[in-house]
């Protein structure tokens, strides 16, 4: 495994997310679900919802939809599908859910709707964590594909949603204009 350097652990110079490249112009467009039973009955405030739709726009995302659910498995499946194949947003963030409590289902939710697992994005967020604290390891967060729709799990504090935004952001530009068709594979020549 490649050691990676405290320059390579912070967040990269936010870059505007277009396809000027490829002619495509429309910017990204997202959707954010913190996943929060007390956040739900309004018992607590979210606060890593709106750090990540703050960096999404910040890095020229349209965020479409932002909101909280509480941890029900059925609830948030029943969202990914809408907003994945009714909405058809490029990414799909969600916080919270991932952890070791009976309730966190996020990743469980998250693969039944999946079409095709992208486990790097997923990989490398923990890879990158564990730089900051080995309790990444115990995060269950995944990332997937559905349909034209990138789907990551995030942690659930702002500061975990705010470093591991920070690690894969700029990277997933191409993986998003090659779900939109819009880029070729990354086969080097």
């Amino acid at each position: 495994m490649k050691n990676i350097s405290e320059d390579q652990v912070k967040a990269p110079e936010e870059k505007k997310h277009t396809h000027e490249q490829s002619g495509d112009e429309r910017p990204f467009t997202a959707a954010v679900i913190t996943l929060s039973d007390k956040g739900a009955k309004g018992q607590r405030v979210d606060e890593s919802g709106p750090a990540a739709v703050q960096m999404l726009e910040e890095a020229g995302y349209e965020v479409r939809e932002a909101f909280v659910l509480p941890d029900e498995p059925e609830l948030l499946e029943k969202e990914l599908i809408r907003l994945a194949d009714e909405l058809k947003v490029d990414l799909v963030l969600t916080s919270g859910g991932t952890g070791f409590s009976l309730r966190d289902c996020t990743p469980e939710a998250t693969m039944a709707v999946a079409d095709r697992n992208a486990p790097g994005i997923a990989e490398y967020i923990r890879m990158c964590s564990a730089r900051i604290t080995d309790r990444a390891m115990l995060s269950r967060g995944v990332s997937v594909i559905r349909k034209g729709t990138l789907i990551i799990n995030l942690p659930g504090s702002p500061k975990a949603v705010r470093e591991s935004l920070g690690f894969i952001l700029h990277g997933l530009d191409h993986g998003l204009r090659i779900l939109r068709g819009s880029a070729s594979e990354c086969a080097a020549k």
